[in-house]
């Protein structure tokens, strides 16, 4: 399915406060991320590479050692099982994260499939 109509695909919210949608293909996985002001995406790590721009908002990021508020039209970019967290502050955040492979735990949490067009 080359189009997604993102209000069609129901969010799920993995942390307090943190709502996602996670429409995926075969090998790459979208995130379009929703964060309330105070939100919290706590020190995680994971086999997945990650990439990511912040779309709208402010957010704290930590990427291994490193820690940067980041604002929107930042891009980052997170290699596999390196730790990492995210902060929305100064008022909600939206984020498009992208993974490759695709999160498991994540479509396992939406249990469902992108509906196809017959």
């Amino acid at each position: 399915m080359p189009f997604i109509d993102l209000s069609s695909i129901p969010y799920i919210e993995p942390v307090p406060g943190c709502r996602m949608r996670t429409p995926h293909g075969q090998n790459l996985m979208l995130s379009y991320l929703e964060m309330d002001d105070g939100a919290e995406v706590p020190m995680h790590h994971h086999p997945h590479e990650q990439g990511g721009i912040l779309l709208q908002g402010k957010v704290q990021l930590t990427i291994g050692d490193e820690t940067r508020i980041v604002e929107a039209g930042s891009l980052f970019i997170i290699p596999p099982n390196v730790p990492h967290r995210a902060v929305a502050v100064d008022g909600p955040a939206v984020v498009l994260d992208v993974f490759s492979p695709v999160r498991e735990d994540y479509a396992e949490l939406a249990n469902r499939y992108i509906p196809t067009i017959h």
